[in-house]
């Protein structure tokens, strides 16, 4: 493996003899890439990406290990969209090395890099230089990570939240449901102000199979924030969404509504509980009531039956 580092006008070549990825990919390394995230109070989509990459290194990293880093990392980066500060201004407070080096208490430091040394070899000179933007660990923006995951009855499999963009008051809601079967459906109902504060938007069919391809729910997410109604509407579904997330917005709900999970049986004005510091999802269901919807529950047909995109409908999630 050959890593070219630049100093100045000249490049230096490092190479690392006989360095493989599955050296490096271990569990160790995967869970100091989740402290990080959760220290940056980073995109839902880390959740994704990595289970991805550890799943093909033979790495098993459940959902779990992602609510215990978070309940033990600190959020120290406190940036836009929830924040003032940007990339840049973390880069001129030293970068993720200075910020890793305030978290190295919390890293596997033994870990091995892609540049044949361990973490903390990596991070020997490294310094914050900016004690606002990388705060330390004794002064965090948040006690908790960026993200936590949360289970009940509307996702017994697990779902995905970006705690720091949550206000306070929203950290527990309940309300009633306004489901739709596709984004553009919520997004039309929001545009005719169909929402009122206190609503629980329920947005399904857009998961990795229902989709397909599990797409970003960028634009309701950020209608709802245009709306003025981020501390006062609450959005769950099965697609996924973007860094630029704010607001009690649920992603990642598993099952989906594809595949017969119990977010495809929720109706209008169905009482849906967040409640994040207790990682609760759950609808005012009992479990008799939900099988019976369930056993009454058919299959959409799909929305795309050609292309590349078919390629999501039959492939197993987890």
């Amino acid at each position: 493996m050959r890593i070219a580092k630049e100093t100045g006008e000249k490049i230096v070549e490092l190479t690392c003899k006989n360095l493989k990825p599955s050296q490096i990919l271990k569990r160790e390394a995967f869970e100091n890439a989740v402290a990080v995230d959760m220290a940056l109070g980073g995109s839902t989509n880390s959740v994704l990406h990595l289970s991805a990459i550890a799943r093909e290194a033979g790495i098993s990293l459940p959902l779990s290990v992602f609510d215990e880093v978070s309940r033990r990392v600190p959020h120290l980066c406190n940036m836009v969209p929830s924040g003032p500060y940007d990339m840049e201004d973390l880069d001129n407070a030293g970068g993720l090395p200075a910020l890793m080096k305030e978290l190295s208490p919390l890293l596997h430091a033994d870990a091995l890099t892609v540049t044949g040394s361990t973490v903390r070899e990596n991070l020997k000179n490294a310094k914050v230089l900016n004690k606002n933007v990388i705060r330390p660990l004794t002064k965090p923006v948040h006690k908790g990570g960026g993200i936590a995951i949360l289970t009940g009855n509307l996702a017994p499999k697990g779902a995905v939240i970006k705690t720091v963009a949550v206000s306070p008051k929203m950290l527990k809601h309940s309300g009633p449901a306004r489901v739709f079967d596709s984004e553009k459906d919520a997004v039309a109902a929001m545009k005719k102000r169909e929402i009122q504060p206190g609503d629980v938007i329920v947005i399904r069919y857009e998961g990795p199979k229902g989709g397909p391809g599990m797409p970003e729910m960028l634009v309701p997410t950020a209608t709802i924030s245009g709306m003025g109604l981020s501390e006062s509407v609450a959005l769950i579904t099965d697609g996924r969404f973007s860094g630029a997330t704010r607001g009690p917005c649920v992603g990642h709900v598993a099952p989906e509504a594809a595949e017969g999970g119990s977010i495809a049986v929720i109706k209008n004005g169905d009482i849906i509980t967040i409640d994040i510091v207790n990682r609760l999802l759950k609808v005012e269901l009992t479990d008799q009531e939900i099988k019976k919807r369930l056993a009454a529950w058919k299959p959409k047909k799909p929305r795309v039956t050609k292309g590349y995109l078919t390629r999501y409908s039959p492939t197993p999630t987890e």
